[in-house]
C-alpha cells in the first residue's frame, strides 16, 4: 500500500485559521490537564549555517494517532532565495505502530501552531483594552502572530523592531495588505507597547526590562533552544503572572529557566498556559504579565491529526 504524502499546497487548501486556533486551544487545555504524553525534544545546532533542527513527538491521551515532527530554522535562507523554515510531520498509529501518511507541510504547520499558541495566550492575559502590539522580528512568524492575534481582538498599531530597517519596513508592507497599521518602532518604543511578541532566534536578550511598561503582556516565542534567550530574567522578576506552554521545557530551554536560574523567578513561579485558557484569572491593570513559549509537541499531534482527517473527507 503506498503511503499518503500530502503536500503544502493540499494542506493550505484544507486548513482555516479557526480550524487551527481551536486545536490549538484544546491541545494547550489538555497538555495542562496532564492528558498528553511528550517525551523531551532532540536538538541540533548548525552554528555554521545559523541553522537548527528540532525532533517533536507528541499525543492527547486517548487519540487514535501520535505524530514525530521535524522542524528546521536556518535563518541566512533567505539570502538565497528560500525560506528559513521547513519540515515534516510523520503520524503514526496509536493502535497498530502503522504510518498513516506523511504530511510535506515544508514547516507550515509548526509556523500555525506556534502562531495560534502565541496569538491566543496574549490574548489572554493582555489588559482587554490594550490595542497596540510590537513585534520583535520580521520573518514569517512575526506577520503571523500579529494577523492571528487581529482575529481575536482589535489590534490599532502594530509597533515593528527588526535588526534592518529595510526588513521592518517589509514585514509593515506585508501586515498592511492585511489591513493592519503597522510602522517600524525602536527597541525602547516597541518594548513600551501594550502587548509584546518577540519571535527572534536570539541568544541575548532583545528588549530591556525596564522598558516594558506597567499593565502590559509579553509573550516570548522564539527560545527555544538552551543558547537561545529572547526575554531577560530582570522582566520575570517585575511579572505578576508567568505562564509557561510546558514547565519542564521552559525550564530546560526557554527564557523562564533563564530566568530562575538568574535568581529572577522561582522555579514554581509559573502556571501552564493551558490553565488560563480553560480559566481566565483577575488581571490587575498594572500587572505586567509574561508567557514562555517553547513549543509543545501534543500540539503538533493534534494539528496533524486534525489536518490529515480534513485531508482524507
Amino acid at each position: 500500500m503506498t503511503l499518503p504524502v500530502f503536500d503544502q499546497t493540499a494542506i493550505e487548501r484544507a486548513v482555516t485559521t479557526q480550524l487551527v486556533l481551536d486545536t490549538v486551544r484544546d491541545a494547550l487545555i489538555a497538555h495542562a490537564e496532564g492528558r498528553t504524553s511528550v517525551p523531551p525534544p532532540l536538538h541540533m545546532a548548525f552554528p555554521e549555517a545559523d541553522g537548527d533542527c528540532h525532533v517533536k513527538a507528541g499525543r492527547i491521551t486517548g487519540a487514535t494517532n501520535f505524530t514525530i515532527k521535524i522542524a528546521t530554522g536556518f535563518y541566512d535562507n533567505p539570502t538565497l532565495g528560500i525560506p528559513s523554515n521547513h519540515g515534516l510531520v510523520c503520524v503514526v498509529s496509536a493502535r497498530t505502530g502503522q504510518i498513516h501518511a506523511l504530511l510535506d507541510d515544508r514547516g507550515v504547520l509548526t509556523a500555525w501552531r506556534t502562531a495560534a499558541a502565541g496569538a491566543l495566550i496574549t490574548h489572554a492575559m493582555a489588559r482587554p483594552d490594550a490595542t497596540t502590539l510590537a513585534v520583535f522580528g520580521t520573518g514569517e512568524q512575526a506577520r503571523l502572530q500579529a494577523t492571528w492575534l487581529a482575529e481575536l481582538r482589535t489590534i490599532g498599531t502594530v509597533l515593528v523592531h527588526g535588526r534592518t530597517l529595510h526588513k521592518a519596513n517589509a514585514l509593515c508592507e506585508q501586515l498592511h495588505t492585511h489591513g493592519l497599521r503597522a510602522r517600524p518602532a525602536e527597541t525602547q518604543e516597541a518594548a513600551a507597547a501594550d502587548m509584546v511578541i518577540t519571535t527572534t532566534p536570539a541568544a541575548s536578550p532583545v528588549l530591556s526590562a525596564t522598558h516594558v511598561r506597567e499593565g502590559a503582556h509579553v509573550t516570548g516565542i522564539g527560545t527555544d533552544m538552551p543558547h537561545k534567550n529572547e526575554l531577560p530574567p530582570a522582566l520575570f522578576r517585575r511579572a505578576r503572572l508567568i505562564a509557561t506552554d510546558d514547565h519542564a521545557q521552559c525550564l530546560e530551554h526557554g527564557d523562564f529557566g533563564h530566568a530562575v536560574r538568574a535568581g529572577a523567578a522561582a522555579q514554581n513561579s509559573d502556571i501552564a498556559a493551558g490553565e488560563l485558557l480553560k480559566t481566565p484569572v483577575d488581571r490587575p491593570e498594572a500587572a505586567i504579565t509574561v508567557a514562555d513559549l517553547t513549543g509543545v509537541g501534543a500540539l503538533d499531534a493534534a494539528l496533524a491529526s486534525a489536518v490529515l482527517e480534513q485531508l482524507l473527507r
